[in-house]
């Protein structure tokens, strides 16, 4: 089985920076895609940002120039650095990983990690 442990997160001033971690762990020949995706209650799970095996990134509208997504791909990790955070970016993160086994291409979601932004 494969999974996605993610750290990181907590709660913040608005303004502040934080950083969350996700590491992939398991029987997996490679990992192609990674992402983040945040969900509040009452709204629809919402892109942050994702990132190709070839480093291609994609973020979400309201993210752009504030979150910034990384992969370090010899240790199957993603990091994503959010900064001049704003309370609407409070919502619970979700690491998303697109990986290959001996039976095809799956998805696997991380745990979760809360961010709160709150003075």
């Amino acid at each position: 089985q494969v999974q996605l442990v993610e750290s990181g997160g907590g709660l913040v001033q608005p303004g502040g920076s934080l950083g969350l971690s996700c590491v992939v762990s398991g029987s997996f020949f490679s990992i192609n895609a990674m992402g983040w995706y945040r969900k509040t209650p009452g709204k629809e799970r919402e892109l942050v940002a994702t990132i190709t095996g070839g480093g291609t990134t994609n973020y979400g509208d309201s993210v752009k120039g504030r979150f910034t997504i990384s992969r370090l791909a010899a240790k199957n990790a993603v990091s994503l650095q959010m900064n001049s955070l704003k309370p609407e970016d409070t919502a619970v993160y979700y690491c998303k990983g697109d990986y290959y086994s001996n039976t095809g291409l799956h998805t696997a979601w991380g745990q979760g990690a809360q961010v709160t932004v709150s003075s």
